[in-house]
């Protein structure tokens, strides 16, 4: 049997008549990707452990394909992963959740640059009702450890347009779903990984200061495994923004592998498991790479972003990426050379 894509349901709302108040309509994730056969678990009811999703009528929730613009080469659609996810919509950005790493595969978020808000941080870190607790990673991992939960998507991106919008998209930020283990946050090459969206962001300002911005871990055969869940050691990010009637996208790759040797790799990840300890993890090294390169460590299918790479002419084969393409950053001013 050849892909499929299995909607559980949609988010939606229904009314007994015109002007009535929307009536919430519990809903569940919906399950998409390959399938072999049955799919297991429920796919016409709602999601064991699950709860209502309380629809906005003022906005929308999820990735907006057409954000960048109304023509159609302008429209960024959902990746497509090779694995079943459940996609989570959320105020202004989607999450497709893998239940069986219990990470995300990717995430896409819509930043509306000219109308970001300040709001309160807050720290409130919760599952998503949505989805059973078992297919989240939830804050047993993070508890006593250096672990950061690093959100995917960046906490203030979505936090634009009305004040009670911008608070929800910062609520919504704080699911685990849109969480990942990295390094601790004094990793000294945080800052420049977490702003690099400010920087594409000032390049496209001519452009109506929009971007959408996909991110995710690479989900690894051979990630390390720490309280049973599997520590990705590469994250990527793609940039997109429109330029006239195209879009542009850039993509860059965050290495928090260790700089050890493989003897030296196995003694640490055996102690560190021995001590139920996270797995070592070296500081955070961030590269631009070729948007191919994303799409081959990943199994996503990125769509029209391939061809619309800043850097285009690299080659990637699908089956073994190499980092031969890849340019380390190190400043901001490298990232700004790449868009001058």
């Amino acid at each position: 049997m050849g892909p499929v894509s299995v909607p559980v349901a949609s988010v939606r709302r229904v009314t007994s008549s015109p002007g009535a108040t929307p009536t919430p309509v519990p809903v569940t994730a919906p399950v998409t990707g390959p399938v072999d056969g049955p799919v297991d678990g429920p796919i016409d009811g709602p999601v064991p452990g699950s709860g209502p999703v309380v629809p906005h009528a003022d906005e929308p929730l999820g990735h907006d394909p057409g954000f960048l613009g109304d023509a159609p080469a302008l429209a960024v659609p959902l990746p497509v992963p090779a694995q079943r996810v459940r996609e989570l919509p959320a105020t202004h950005f989607t999450v497709l959740l893998d239940p069986v790493r219990r990470l995300a595969a990717a995430t896409v978020v819509d930043v509306d640059g000219a109308s970001l808000v300040d709001v309160p941080r807050g720290d409130d870190w919760r599952l998503d009702e949505r989805v059973p607790a078992d297919e989240q990673a939830g804050p047993e991992l993070y508890a006593r450890n250096d672990l950061d939960r690093g959100h995917l998507v960046r906490r203030r991106d979505p936090v634009w347009g009305p004040p009670a919008v911008a608070a929800r998209a910062n609520a919504d930020t704080f699911r685990y779903p849109n969480a990942a283990p990295q390094a601790s946050r004094f990793n000294q090459g945080e800052d420049l990984w977490v702003g690099l969206e400010d920087h594409v962001l000032a390049y496209a300002r001519a452009e109506r200061s929009r971007l959408v911005v996909l991110t995710g871990p690479v989900l690894a055969d051979d990630d390390p495994v720490y309280r049973g869940i599997g520590i990705p050691l590469l994250f990527w990010k793609v940039a997109a923004w429109a330029e006239g009637d195209r879009v542009r996208a850039l993509a860059f790759v965050l290495d928090q592998e260790p700089a050890l040797d493989e003897d030296e790799l196995r003694a640490g990840r055996a102690r560190a498991q021995a001590a139920d300890e996270p797995p070592p993890l070296g500081p955070f090294r961030t590269f631009t790479v070729p948007v191919a390169d994303v799409a081959a460590r990943t199994g996503l299918g990125l769509g029209p972003l391939v061809a619309a790479d800043v850097q285009a002419g690299a080659v990637v084969p699908a089956t073994a990426p190499t980092r031969e393409d890849w340019l380390p950053l190190r400043t901001a001013t490298d990232v700004e050379r790449l868009l001058a």
